[in-house]
């Protein structure tokens, strides 16, 4: 039984939307950065990892997912107007990210010290801070 417009629209509208307002993706964007690099503390220490390190330990099924998951923050970043530069800038990162944390052993040991994410959410919230200054977050 085929579904009817009326239906369609209604799925549709139940559907969680994806804003491309700056606020929402400047939300997206650190919720990312925080999961795949800050979410965990090394027991004892002050060390911050995130899903970066731990799924990049998994042989290069773990690398694909971690770079398609940096990819999404350039993506987010395309839609956000920024210039090409910023963008090169910011694929080098999770180029150089995939590419280094593809090696193993030393690659894992890489992913502590290159976060990519880290490093293109600086660039991004720079972005926002110039062309959208209201969507600026005090942190207290």
């Amino acid at each position: 039984m085929p579904i009817s417009q009326d239906q369609l629209d209604q799925i549709a509208k139940s559907l969680p939307t994806m804003s491309r307002d700056p606020h929402s993706v400047r939300q997206r964007v650190e919720a990312l950065e925080l999961l795949l690099e800050r979410s965990f503390h090394i027991p004892g220490t002050k060390i911050p990892f995130g899903l970066d390190s731990v799924v990049g330990l998994v042989p290069v099924l773990g690398d694909l997912i971690t770079a398609a998951m940096g990819a999404y923050m350039v993506w987010e970043a395309r839609n956000l107007g920024m210039s090409k530069w910023q963008l090169m800038r910011m694929t080098a990162n999770v180029g150089i990210d995939t590419a280094l944390g593809a090696i193993p052993l030393v690659g894992d040991a890489f992913d502590f010290i290159w976060r990519s994410n880290s490093k293109n959410l600086r660039i991004i919230k720079k972005h926002l801070d110039k062309h959208h200054p209201g969507t600026r977050v005090i942190d207290g």
